[in-house]
């Protein structure tokens, strides 16, 4: 419901959902049409394609519920046909079934080493070998990665095929919604099918993403037509007098000083090297920063993935980051041209810009893009088109405004503490400038 519903698509609609549980079903396939949902194939848990992904996962090294993302940034690293994993699951598009004497899918750890339980089996581990430790991209791991991703894409892409082919044939709409959505490069996938002509992602397809199902799905039964999502900035926001107060609240007594244009201010950093933290209006809902809670940087800056790493994120050397652009830049920087308002699908970059912006261009030469428009976000757009004067394109490296295993920040509280934090360099708090006190050696 969360992602027919507001998709804004008329006429007949393909869905699908995949998660590790779901409400009772893993995987659903339906249909939609005229405001009413129509099942066609559930799959119940144990055969759980999310959960197949998520102790691959856990294999790998990383933490489950977390650690996806990475096997999905490590997958490009590796070769998907050096080892197959099709003994993992069975499936021919219309059956799909999971390995459970490998791999746990429903909860359970099958295995325990190091006074800790993994979600795999012994029997796993003498056809694979031990669980990855030490380097984050070494063979086999690294293929291992790129063979688990190619499986999960593999499955999805085959019930797609046999169970929505009807629908799509006839209107070409497919959306998409359920955690395993968040995997980008699925999704770019799914949207290369010559049966999909269009197709929608929603934007906070996990857990989170449940309460806006329950909630359009009772205004359907209404009766009510909902319109299009226009925008994820579904949170509290703050006035500048708040942010303010944070700052003089605060036991470190950062300085800062008001601004005329924030924007072009922000711009202005960006365009010497510098790393912003931009808190704007209302918060974000889902796992993207969309412009409201960012880290900003100039992509065409040297080096500067690794300082943001150093500075705030202290990710995986390996791990990319992505773009906020103009959406006139887009068609220019972007192979082809879909829906990426909410950066939830991977896109191919056109080969003359992949070195110029190779801070956000991945080992596959794609990105994850978030195509800004004036309607979807005035002030960031504002940004962008100040970013276009300074230094000729209209795009930056934009992440969530966080640290490692933190949530994104809400208040402006959380806002100036991550700042003092970290040796994020400069905070734009709606119309003030943030900055750190100089530190003497009086006592």
């Amino acid at each position: 419901s969360s992602v027919y519903h507001l998709s804004g698509f008329e006429g007949k609609t393909a869905i699908i959902t995949i998660d590790s549980r779901g409400e009772y079903a893993t995987i659903l396939l339906a249909v939609g049409e005229k405001g009413r949902i129509t099942k066609l194939k559930e799959f119940y848990d144990p055969d759980s394609l999310s959960g197949l992904y998520a102790a691959m996962t856990d294999y790998l090294g990383f933490e489950i519920l977390d650690g996806e993302l990475k096997v999905m940034g490590m997958a490009p690293y590796g070769d998907p046909d050096r080892y197959d994993l099709s003994f993992l699951a069975d499936y021919d598009g219309k059956h799909f079934k999971i390995n459970n004497r490998l791999i746990s899918t429903v909860g359970f750890r099958r295995y325990k080493a190091k006074s800790r339980g993994h979600y795999f089996s012994p029997a796993l581990l003498e056809k694979l070998g031990p669980r990855r430790e030490g380097a984050l991209v070494d063979d086999p791991y690294v293929h291992y990665a790129a063979a688990t991703q190619k499986l999960y894409e593999d499955i999805a892409v085959s019930l797609v095929t046999h169970y929505l082919y009807p629908i799509l044939k006839d209107s070409g709409q497919l959306v998409f919604a359920g955690t395993g959505s968040m995997n980008v490069k699925l999704n770019h996938r799914l949207q290369e099918l010559p049966s999909v002509k269009k197709l929608y992602v929603h934007p906070g397809g996990g857990d989170a993403g449940t309460a806006i199902g329950a909630a359009s799905y009772a205004t359907a039964c209404q009766g009510t037509v909902l319109k299009p999502l226009r925008n994820m900035l579904l949170g509290p926001r703050y006035t500048k007098n708040q942010c303010i107060s944070a700052c003089r609240n605060h036991r470190d007594k950062p300085q800062w000083e008001e601004l005329e244009n924030a924007p072009a201010k922000a711009a202005e950093l960006l365009s010497k090297g510098h790393l912003v933290g931009w808190y704007q209006g209302r918060m974000e809902f889902g796992p993207r920063a969309l412009g409201n809670r960012s880290i900003l940087a100039n992509p065409r800056e040297d080096g500067i993935a690794e300082r943001m790493n150093s500075a705030i994120k202290f990710r995986e050397r390996w791990r990319p980051f992505s773009p906020s652009l103009l959406d006139e830049f887009a068609p220019e920087f972007l192979e082809t041209g879909h829906d990426h308002r909410f950066m939830c699908i991977s896109q191919e970059v056109k080969e003359e810009w992949r070195e110029q912006f190779s801070n956000v261009v991945y080992k596959d030469n794609s990105t994850r893009p978030h195509i800004v428009t004036h309607d979807s976000n005035p002030r960031f757009y504002q940004l962008l088109k100040f970013m276009e004067e300074r230094t000729g394109y209209g795009i930056v490296i934009n992440t969530t405004l966080n640290r490692p295993g933190e949530a994104l920040v809400c208040s402006p509280e959380d806002a100036v503490d991550l700042f003092i934090g970290s040796e994020l360099e400069y905070l734009i708090m709606e119309d003030i400038l943030v900055t750190k006190r100089e530190e003497t050696d009086d006592w």
